[in-house]
């Protein structure tokens, strides 16, 4: 009980530290939203004239959304959105009038077309939603146009502010991966001391921790796939495109790692509970693939490719050929899937995947 109150509380204060550091990590992109909104409503209601041009600042928030990835697709679904479901309610309340009916019919209508279109989910909401209030409030002749427009000012403010990008975003992908490898050497960390003491709630505590971190590899995936994104569409980023593919490239290798390392986790979860007999010296090779793992860490945070840790890895991957065998089934899955991590470090350094399963003897 002890150690599951202690485990609730700790997280509960990762929790609470991982909300503040996403805020933190949104800062830049909540700004940007509420400049591009004020920035809209000016355009449409100083500039343009419109009366109670609510859609503008509306359209720039949504087009620009919390992410920066895909932000010219957004701009476009939203313009087109909008024109379609201003028409289809203009058109209706004209001809019909407005009422429960109508709105039905309206919303029908629109996402009717636009999935014929093919279009995205956000195109498909925006011709609904925008039936829907061109009905409800029954604009003067005229209006419907104008929140036309609305949507369009709001959409280009979008795409200049789209345009202004900060370093994070391109930082994020590395500091990720980062996060990932350090999960890793905490986990072949923490299975090596369980091999020590036996502890089996303790075990069974890591387990669930290690059954937990397929949320990893969905941020750094997420992270790559933004980062790929911003370099497409900001011209003031363009030239860190190779930069942001290489490391689009460690995202595979990595979801490898953290797969096997969760298998190790199991192995040793089990050997603990069934008082099975493990080697001692593969707690040893694991404390010691977790050091490497957190030198290949800082060297992503440092922006670097961590190819000084190629012949540290090498020679751990030899030396897992020259320890004592077991017959017992956890103790071989273990040495298999720490020899598989060093594997996949090797590839995460820039070595071939095949050239790096080659690096480790059998023997």
């Amino acid at each position: 009980m002890r150690l599951d109150a202690e485990l609730m509380a700790a997280r509960g204060r990762t929790s609470l530290r991982a909300r503040v550091a996403r805020l933190r990590a949104k800062g830049w992109v909540i700004g940007q939203c509420a400049i591009a909104a004020g920035v809209a409503w000016w355009l449409a209601a100083d500039v343009f004239g419109h009366t109670l041009p609510f859609f503008a600042p509306i359209a720039a928030v949504v087009s620009l959304g919390m992410s920066y990835g895909q932000r010219q697709r957004r701009v476009a679904e939203v313009t087109v959105g909008v024109a379609l479901g201003v028409l289809l309610g203009d058109v209706t309340t004209h001809l019909i009038g407005s009422g429960g009916i109508q709105i039905a019919l309206i919303v029908a209508a629109g996402m009717s077309i636009a999935l014929l279109l093919d279009a995205g989910q956000l195109l498909i909401i925006q011709a609904a939603v925008q039936g829907i209030v061109v009905a409800a409030l029954a604009p003067a002749p005229g209006d419907a146009f104008l929140r036309w427009t609305d949507a369009l000012i709001g959409g280009a403010v979008a795409l200049v502010a789209a345009t202004v990008v900060p370093r994070a975003p391109l930082r994020k992908p590395r500091d990720q991966a980062a996060v990932v490898v350090r999960k890793i050497a905490e986990l072949l960390r923490c299975a090596a001391d369980r091999l020590g003491d036996g502890d089996v709630d303790r075990a069974l505590a890591m387990l669930r921790d290690a059954r937990s971190t397929d949320v990893l590899i969905a941020e750094l995936r997420a992270a790559s796939e933004e980062g790929l994104s911003v370099v497409s569409s900001s011209p003031f980023r363009r030239r860190h495109g190779e930069h942001q593919r290489q490391l689009a490239e460690l995202v595979e290798p990595l979801d490898v790692a953290l797969r096997n390392t969760r298998v190790v986790v199991r192995r040793v979860a089990v050997a603990c509970y069934r008082r099975e007999p493990v080697p001692r010296s593969y707690a040893g090779l694991m404390r010691d693939l977790a050091t490497l793992a957190e030198t290949v860490a800082g060297e992503l945070v440092a922006d670097r490719m961590a190819t000084a840790v190629i012949d540290d890895l090498v020679a751990l991957g030899h030396a897992t050929a020259a320890v004592e065998h077991s017959d017992d089934l956890s103790a071989e899955v273990i040495l298999a899937q720490v020899r598989s991590i060093i594997a996949d470090l090797l590839a995460l350094c820039g070595v071939d995947p095949l050239e790096a399963t080659d690096m480790i003897p059998l023997r």
